[in-house]
């Protein structure tokens, strides 16, 4: 037991040199949190200090209520630093940039180069790739209220989620509960897991962005035997591997994803279906969490959103990643979230 606790601390402390394969036998899903999270704002800092001298560069705003130059620190300063330059109607309500007009950024990733800049919201003309990021990041919260809503006992192993599907009618979220074989969550269950949803929205955080490499994102989720077999094909093409943080939960996604979790408005965490895997398959079920969220400012009536949240309890059709007619659709379905 000394041991496995001094592999623990030392792997918390980011030693790349120690290696400790015991780490998903006794971290709790509580303690794999704390563990990303730390992880997470540790390679966060450590690729600030890497920055060195500030360069500074041009980002040209086209928009609202009138076109300027912004001098901006090279790799520092981010879309929302920008928009805060603007006003705070501009900070709050931008979901996405974009960048020369045909690169999607997230709002908080750093600028990299001269470039001209307009922001999204939720009322643009063509609003389909601010609508994916929205769905996109319903599926990131969801999966952290389902890691935070069981006790310390029932281990909760997210394993991924589809790319968004507006027409879908609901964003989902597939999960690994190996010690619930049969559970069916009662209608208090499933509000209760809408309340924790709001809560956490209502708290405004910030959705983060940050590039990391397949070793540590592999250290990152040890303890995430889903994970850290979708890793290696997510990074195959770079070497590097795309996670997002919301408050203290870390998760896996190609983005964009929306500013902070205040845009989510209206919603509802609608079913949970069983998906069954095949009988050789490694993993036997998955239970597909699924929900319907409206952006902040839309406004649906109570009748309407009822239609809405029907709609959304249906088995979302979307291809299950244990479907028994593939054997590598884990992998892709994870590097297309």
């Amino acid at each position: 037991m000394k041991m496995n606790m001094r592999c623990f601390f030392k792997t918390l402390l980011y030693n790349k040199n120690v290696q400790c394969p015991d780490s998903r036998r006794f971290l709790s899903s509580k303690e794999a949190i704390e563990r990303r999270h730390h992880l997470f704002m540790l390679e966060k800092k450590r690729q600030i200090e890497k920055v060195g001298r500030i360069e500074k560069i041009e980002v040209n705003y086209k928009g609202t209520p009138k076109e300027c130059t912004l001098v901006m620190n090279k790799n520092i300063s981010t879309p929302y630093d920008c928009a805060r330059h603007m006003s705070e109607w501009h900070a709050d309500n931008s979901a996405l940039a974009v960048l020369d007009g045909t690169v999607y950024w997230d709002m908080h990733k750093p600028l990299t180069e001269n470039c001209t800049l307009e922001f999204q919201n939720f009322t643009v003309a063509e609003p389909q790739q601010v609508n994916k990021a929205f769905w996109r990041s319903c599926s990131l919260v969801l999966g952290a209220c389902v890691t935070a809503a069981f006790k310390d006992s029932v281990p909760v192993k997210l394993h991924s989620f589809p790319g968004p599907d507006i027409r879908s009618g609901s964003f989902i979220y597939d999960v690994d509960l190996p010690t619930l074989s049969d559970w069916k969550p009662t209608p208090q269950e499933m509000h209760t897991l809408s309340a924790e949803y709001v809560i956490l929205t209502r708290k405004g955080l910030p959705i983060e962005r940050l590039d990391v490499s397949e070793q540590l994102a592999l250290e990152m989720f040890i303890d995430n035997e889903h994970k850290s077999s979708q890793i290696p094909s997510i990074a195959r093409a770079n070497g590097k591997v795309t996670l997002y943080k919301v408050d203290k939960h870390v998760d896996i996604s190609k983005g964009p994803m929306i500013s902070h979790t205040a845009q989510i408005g209206k919603l509802a965490i609608t079913s949970v279906h069983k998906l069954s895997g095949s009988p050789d398959s490694d993993v036997k079920q998955l239970y597909r969490f699924q929900g319907v969220a409206l952006p902040t400012g839309v406004i649906l009536n109570h009748f309407a959103f009822s239609i809405l949240i029907e709609r959304a309890k249906k088995l979302n059709s979307a291809r299950s990643p244990i479907s028994p007619f593939t054997d590598r659709e884990p992998q892709s379905i994870a590097a297309n979230a």
